[in-house]
């Protein structure tokens, strides 16, 4: 992950912190793929996608969270979740940064 990306990370997982959520884990990793914070909101688990775009060229942040990207995330929450025990509610969200300043947070980004 590049540098910005890291800090993209960090940022968000503050922002989110600060909106109430704990941080259960950050870059989960699986051989389905990687999620890049896990959070809980009261009894929801919460699998976020952090993107930062600088540009709006091709769509920005939001649309690289493609269809393919979408089912990557959530085999690797299945993949989680089959670790766990018991099943809570979740959700996915996505945290879109167009400047490391411009957080946009998108609750239920996607539908399972």
């Amino acid at each position: 992950m590049t540098h910005r990306g890291e800090q993209a990370e960090q940022i968000a997982a503050e922002y989110l912190q600060r909106q109430g959520l704990a941080i259960v884990e950050r870059n989960y990793r699986c051989r389905y793929g990687e999620i890049d914070l896990i959070l809980r909101d009261g009894d929801t688990l919460v699998f976020a996608e952090v993107r930062l775009r600088s540009s709006g060229s091709f769509g920005g942040a939001a649309v690289s969270i493609d269809a393919a990207k979408q089912a990557r995330l959530i085999r690797a929450a299945e993949h989680y979740l089959a670790t766990q025990p018991r099943l809570p509610p979740c959700r996915f969200d996505a945290v879109l940064l167009s400047s490391l300043n411009d957080i946009e947070w998108i609750k239920n980004a996607f539908a399972t």
